[in-house]
């Protein structure tokens, strides 16, 4: 696969968190000190260091991240699954989304992740690897991430469609789970964790069984960043600070969008987690 981008830009990290925080760009030049025109300029894209590390001070951010990120110094290193576990990305729009799909190597059973924009490379290793496809989880229903739930679904009828109860999914035959819901694919485990903020229902997959603990996180964390949201932007921020820094350090993170990561790297350089 391609090396995938970095979702977030540092610029994008400023925005979605003064939005998130509701704070005018009055207040945060007043806060951190810098011109009306050099914040302008950050938020624009420009490279100004020091204007960057003030602003990330008062916004909760790590400034060494926040910084390392502007000059695009660090990309997480890549973990590998050797059996059991695949990673799609496919073009929606102007962006890219990523979907999932998981396995036990011995039974072969299996359980998707969203859909993303198309499927068809999903259902081509679906088949290559002779796979019984059980479940179809959703991570939350913005568009991008169940844009091809009806060709899967019409491929892989027996397949059942769970969403958040918080968030269904609307299709014919899909159920809901509540928080801390157990699914199991032979030697695999799935637990639900509840990281909503960027929608109502937003959902944490935590597997364990794989070569390493997964957690596919949706649009909850982006490497380098995280969801964002106008209206509940600091309950998204708790939700992963309660329910996902405490996971194992080797946890991989399974983005919505962009490359995988791992808890360890994103307590680093993440600027939302960082210290």
């Amino acid at each position: 696969m391609p090396r995938i981008p970095i979702e977030d830009n540092f610029n994008d990290v400023i925005n979605k968190t003064q939005r998130g925080l509701k704070i005018s760009d009055e207040d945060l030049a007043g806060r951190a000190e810098v011109s009306a025109a050099d914040l302008a300029a950050v938020k624009g894209g420009e490279v100004i260091p020091a204007v960057i590390r003030r602003v990330a001070r008062h916004l909760r951010l790590s400034p060494n991240a926040l910084e390392a990120l502007a000059h695009k110094a660090w990309y997480p290193e890549q973990p590998v699954f050797p059996r059991g576990f695949a990673m799609f990305n496919t073009p929606f729009e102007d962006m890219t989304v990523n979907s999932y799909l998981i396995w036990d190597v011995r039974s072969r059973q299996a359980a998707v992740f969203d859909t993303g924009a198309d499927c068809q490379a999903m259902l081509d290793t679906i088949h290559a690897e002779g796979l019984d496809l059980r479940y179809i989880f959703i991570t939350h229903t913005h568009d991008d991430h169940i844009a091809d739930l009806a060709k899967l679904a019409a491929a892989h009828p027996k397949a059942e469609i769970w969403a958040s109860e918080r968030e269904p999914v609307d299709f014919a035959g899909a159920k809901t789970f509540k928080e801390n819901a157990h699914f199991h694919l032979d030697g695999l485990a799935i637990k639900t964790l509840y990281t909503w903020g960027h929608s109502p229902g937003q959902t944490t997959f935590f597997v364990t069984g794989l070569s390493w603990p997964l957690a596919i996180v949706g649009d909850s964390v982006f490497s380098c960043s995280m969801g964002g949201s106008p209206t509940n932007f600091e309950d998204q921020y708790r939700n992963n600070k309660e329910k996902l820094l405490p996971l194992p350090n080797d946890t991989v993170f399974a983005c919505g969008h962009g490359p995988l990561s791992t808890l360890a790297q994103e307590k680093e350089h993440n600027p939302f987690f960082a210290r």
